[in-house]
């Protein structure tokens, strides 16, 4: 590696390093919001388990940063070389496009390696890992669910509010039961309450006293015309919660996208090996076998992608000579939005396996690399 090589692959690596960093944090940030915040203002979670899930979030993250990352290092790097009319130089001693591009394409090929390691290893572990975690932090006392002076939406068709809250005694209860359409079916208010773990179950229990009772219409539960039904009881099992969503007694449901390489082989031969079923059984198997090998597809296409938009960050980086961050950061965030809205629309696709989904999830990639290639081949010319 001579010192341009070096000199070329510095600068990139370095300007994709700082990209990465802010797409996983800009990738990070709405998932901490979305799952956990909630959880730590309540008490649930302590900090150091909120810093300790945050960190194995940290692949997930890196693997949706890292082609995006990339493109705009790419972007950055050969667009400040292009407008100082470095490449100009390059060129005028005899280097190649390809010649010069050679650190660049290096450093993409490395970053598909990673990519490919994040996606069957790292990320699969981690969010499995993550997962436990949460669990064990929800489970090791489940009450702590139930968070005086706060609207408590974490439980499918009903939302709780307690005015005061003391190890399980409650006081000053409101419970809203929902109907599929999120509209009030079922109003409770009580003046006090207990809740109660079933371990058999996996469900808290709310038990109410002295609590008013308000049934409206079960087909037009918004019809304030005709007065709903009303009565008292002086006690009442309100509602029984399930605490599936947050751990199980089977463990950790693991999905099919956190599999590893290993596990999704092995999945892959199980599945083929099955009967297929007549009739409809044998069309949900081949949607089931399809999101299987989307799956599968999908991991080795977003590390792909990693490579093959970078190839295109190339000549567009030296072709529109370009120093303003912003207005890079804006091309790399649409490309790859572009990618990504391609790569959904296919997945989209998953119920019609007729179709082959899986194969024409390698055609994003695909029409990048073609895109690059064409462009990379017009620039050399010049």
């Amino acid at each position: 590696m001579t010192l341009i090589d070096r000199y070329i692959f510095r600068s990139v690596l370095a300007t994709c390093a700082a990209a990465v960093g802010v797409f996983t944090f800009i990738v990070l940030v709405p998932n901490v919001i979305r799952d956990m915040l909630s959880y730590v203002l309540q008490g649930l979670l302590s900090p150091l388990m909120f810093c300790e899930l945050i960190l194995t979030l940290l692949p997930f993250a890196v693997t949706l940063a890292l082609p995006m990352g990339l493109l705009t290092g790419v972007l950055l790097t050969l667009g400040r070389l292009s407008a100082d009319s470095e490449v100009t130089a390059m060129r005028s001693v005899g280097l190649s496009l390809p010649r010069i591009s050679w650190p660049i394409l290096l450093l993409a090929f490395l970053g598909c390696a990673v990519g490919l390691y994040c996606n069957f290893e790292a990320m699969p572990r981690a969010r499995v890992t993550y997962e436990k975690n949460f669990a064990a932090a929800v489970a090791s006392n489940p009450l702590q669910l139930i968070v005086p002076k706060t609207f408590i939406r974490n439980f499918s068709n009903c939302v709780i509010y307690v005015d005061q809250k003391e190890g399980s005694v409650m006081k000053d209860v409101w419970v809203w039961k929902l109907d599929g359409e999120k509209r009030v079916k079922t109003l409770i208010h009580a003046e006090s309450g207990y809740i109660d773990y079933a371990e058999a179950t996996n469900e808290l229990i709310v038990t109410l006293t002295q609590a008013r009772v308000e049934n409206r219409d079960e087909k037009d539960p918004e019809n304030f015309v005709d007065s709903p039904y009303v009565a008292t009881f002086g006690k009442i099992e309100a509602a029984r919660l399930s605490l599936d969503r947050f751990f199980g007694h089977g463990g950790v449901r693991v999905k099919q996208e956190w599999l590893t390489l290993r596990q999704l082989q092995d999945e892959r031969a199980r599945v083929a090996a099955l009967p297929r079923p007549s009739g409809p059984e044998g069309r949900q198997f081949d949607r089931d076998r399809m999101k299987l090998e989307l799956v599968y597809h999908d991991k080795l296409n977003t590390a792909l992608a990693v490579f093959s938009l970078a190839l295109l960050g190339i000549p567009l980086g030296i072709k529109v000579s370009r120093r303003e961050t912003s207005a890079n950061f804006g091309v790399a965030l649409l490309l790859t939005l572009g990618y990504y809205l391609l790569t959904v629309a296919v997945k989209a696709l998953d119920r019609h396996p007729e179709y082959r989904p899986d194969l024409l999830l390698w055609l994003p990639n695909l029409l990048i690399i073609t895109v690059g290639v064409w462009l990379f081949s017009r620039i050399d010319r010049k």
